[in-house]
């Protein structure tokens, strides 16, 4: 038998989907506390407005532009994304409207990499954003503050 190489598949494509009461103000949240862009989804909902194929009620007007109602995402800046709809094509939070409060811990959190020298600063201007601190940890493998966002949704500041 001759020897072949089997192709490697590409990697796939993905985006952390976290769910929300109010999927534009944790977009707001979030894009500041990463510094991230908001994504402008805009010449997208008009588009399909003007098609006919979304309703008036699935859309709110979001920083002046139109956006969809129960959805929204941030990006990282220097990250490609669709010039046509606005998406992202590298790391981004989409943040998707559902009805019932949160009401467990997180089994996915994010952890934010500020660094020893910055972490309490970072801490301080999180807080200023509307995250709270549920503790801080410190542990033989590290420190790092334990934090919820607006809607109260766990993540790590090391």
């Amino acid at each position: 038998m001759g020897d072949y190489m089997t192709p490697t598949p590409a990697p796939l494509h993905w985006k952390l989907v976290v769910d929300a009461a109010d999927p534009h103000a944790q977009a707001d949240f979030w894009a500041a506390a990463l510094h991230y862009e908001i994504e402008d989804n805009s010449a997208l909902v008009e588009r399909l407005l003007q098609l006919g194929a979304l309703p008036g009620a699935a859309t709110v007007e979001f920083h002046g532009r139109p956006a969809f109602r129960d959805l929204i995402a941030v990006r990282h800046p220097d990250d490609p994304y669709d010039e046509a709809s606005g998406t992202g094509l590298g790391r981004r939070l989409l943040f998707q409207r559902v009805p019932e409060p949160k009401t467990v811990k997180n089994r996915l959190h994010l952890d934010l990499h500020a660094g020893r020298d910055r972490r309490d600063a970072e801490v301080e201007r999180l807080e200023a954003l509307g995250a709270k601190v549920l503790r801080r940890v410190q542990e033989p493998s590290g420190q790092w503050v334990v934090m919820s966002d607006p809607e109260g949704n766990e993540f790590c500041v090391q």
